[in-house]
């Protein structure tokens, strides 16, 4: 599709501060409306803010700072979220997808994703660092779970690989974190890890803690039970040393 214009948002929010107004009576005892109300609030200044324009506006990065990045859409997501970084945004994703390789295993890394990652990834960690915000900003870059040791025989361009829960990867840089090393290893025959691994509630302690959040904090729903932010965490303290 075509996308949201500045315009559109603004018709919408429009429509919404209409519907604010019929149904103000009912919100009147609901915290939780309240709250929303709020964040929604946030999210559409920061959308149509000259800030947020003015850093989606790719073209008016410096052209030795655009050159690094290929045309490709992941590419110019890294350059994006680098330049909405720097306009003061807290959170940006970016999505690379195509990581289903049950065919043609070997042929899609080494002519399309790979390169594609390693290409937008790279440009992504030297501009964060030549702006200077490396230190300040925590990058991870995680998939759902690894591919099976086992190569299987469904295309003839030397198969694929199915789901693996056992054994992946993830990448943490910046905030921190010491670059340059790999924390833990897979056992010989990549079935799983070859010691006790690191456990996703790890990964999610260590992603907060360079975040500088607590992970170990508790908040209560209206009716007192405890909500974790992690459950059964800890820190990869490797990552730091």
């Amino acid at each position: 599709g075509r996308g949201l214009t500045v315009a559109d948002v603004q018709r919408r929010q429009g429509l919404l501060d209409d519907l604010d107004k019929t149904f103000a009576g009912f919100e009147k005892n609901s915290s939780l409306l309240a709250g929303m109300d709020q964040f929604h609030q946030q999210v559409y200044n920061m959308i149509t803010s000259k800030e947020a324009r003015e850093a989606f506006d790719v073209s008016k990065e410096s052209p030795s700072i655009r050159e690094r990045f290929g045309d490709d859409a992941f590419s110019q997501s890294c350059l994006l979220s680098a330049r909405l970084l720097e306009a003061g945004v807290r959170f940006a994703t970016i999505s690379l997808g195509g990581w289903d390789t049950h065919k043609s295993n070997f042929v899609r890394l080494r002519e399309n994703l790979l390169p594609t990652l390693d290409g937008g990834l790279s440009a992504l960690l030297t501009t964060l660092a030549d702006k200077g915000l490396l230190d300040s900003t925590v990058l991870m870059v995680s998939g759902e779970f690894g591919r099976t040791p086992k190569i299987n025989d469904k295309s003839p361009d030397g198969g694929g690989r199915d789901h693996w829960p056992r054994a992946m990867f993830v990448l943490l840089a910046g905030s921190g974190i010491r670059g340059g090393q790999a924390v833990g290893s897979s056992d010989e025959r990549a079935m799983g890890p070859a010691a006790d691994g690191f456990s996703p509630e790890q990964v999610a302690s260590t992603f907060y803690h360079a975040l500088g959040i607590d992970y170990r904090k508790e908040f209560y729903t209206s009716t007192g039970r405890p909500v974790m932010i992690v459950r059964n965490g800890s820190v990869i303290e490797q990552l730091f040393s």
